[in-house]
């Protein structure tokens, strides 16, 4: 073999290898892309439930055991494979609205999360985050009330609202709690900016409120369904604490576009609270904002954590799966998140 011949086969080696190891990769790639997703199936994952129950009189009722609990899915009897007594600590986001919606009660909103705080239990870690164009943590989570309680005195702004972008934010935060019992609270009226824009274009043509409601379709809103998915993933529950101002029976002027939007931000507001089992406060004076605080720190100090694990060969097809819990003692009534979605 000539030194010519050694010489072009030597320089062609490493092309050619580059070259299968590329063709590698599109097959590779490929046949992941074409793999459908109805096939995916999820591993076995801990459903977990924050239980609050009351008896007849509406009395929680807080000295039940696991043993008092039965939790179905879909009609099916499940294993309860972790229980947390409504004593154990909580994991806890405090999310502050400083758009210029809130600066004329600024001083209220910081009295009343003082008084929140003092209604925790002592082991509760909690975060705060204030939000209006951006969001921004102001202290991470801790139990040392003297530094939560300073950097809510802190907490200025003004401008436009992004609650579910600082949803979104505060879920990200509490994944890094483990498994912990997890909440957000959150003060605001409700009004994205972002998809009140969208909604505004949704009701243009609208004549009627009727009409507006049905155009804007709240619960199909994008944003509210991510921070349901990752409320549903990690059990967390939400309270939102809705200012009269976004309050759609105190618009001045009412008309079928802006009653619309103002209905669907509330909507929206309840379906935060109702599907992850927590509760929709209305602030109908602002002298009570305080005493508001307080009864969520309470109902948050009854609730008790029921855990099982989900089936392994589900498909994460997005359908809705029910959940019901019962508790033995038939005079006893118990609250928790309806279901959840398979994604």
């Amino acid at each position: 073999m000539t030194p010519f011949r050694n010489c072009f086969i030597n320089s062609i080696q490493p092309t050619l290898f580059v070259l299968t190891l590329v063709l590698l990769l599109l097959t590779t790639n490929v046949s992941r892309a074409q793999e459908p997703d109805d096939v995916v199936r999820t591993s076995v994952s801990l459903v977990q439930l924050n239980v609050g129950v009351v008896d007849k009189e509406g009395r929680a009722i807080t000295s039940l055991t696991r043993n008092d609990f039965a939790v179905y899915e879909d009609g099916v009897k499940q294993s309860i494979s972790q229980f947390e007594p409504t004593n154990a600590p909580f994991s806890m986001v405090l999310l502050l609205d400083v758009s210029g919606s809130t600066i004329n009660f600024r001083p209220q909103l910081k009295l009343a999360t003082q008084r929140f705080l003092d209604a925790l239990a002592p082991e509760d870690r909690v975060a705060v985050v204030q939000f209006n164009a951006k969001t921004k943590k102001l202290i991470g989570f801790s139990t040392d009330r003297n530094r939560i309680a300073y950097a809510i005195q802190l907490a200025e702004g003004a401008g436009e609202t992004y609650l579910y972008d600082a949803l979104n934010y505060a879920m990200k935060e509490l994944e890094k709690e483990g498994k912990r019992r997890k909440a957000i609270v959150v003060l605001t009226d409700g009004l994205d900016t972002g998809m009140r824009n969208v909604d505004r274009r949704a009701v243009a043509q609208a004549q009627t409120d009727e009409e507006a409601l049905s155009a804007i379709k709240p619960d199909a809103s994008g944003p509210l369904g991510a921070v349901l998915n990752a409320a549903d993933r990690q059990g967390v529950t939400i309270y939102p604490l809705a200012l009269p101002s976004g309050d759609p029976k105190r618009l001045p002027l009412p008309g079928p576009d802006i009653t619309g939007i103002y209905a669907a931000a509330r909507t929206r507001l309840q379906s935060l609270a109702r599907r992850t089992g927590g509760r929709l406060t209305d602030i109908n004076r602002l002298d009570q904002m305080a005493k508001l605080y307080v009864e969520v720190a309470a109902d948050l100090r009854t609730l008790y954590t029921v855990a099982y694990q989900s089936p392994s060969d589900r498909p994460r097809d997005g359908k809705w799966h029910d959940i019901r819990v019962e508790v033995t003692h038939p005079a006893l009534i118990a609250r928790t998140r309806p279901g959840y979605y398979a994604r």
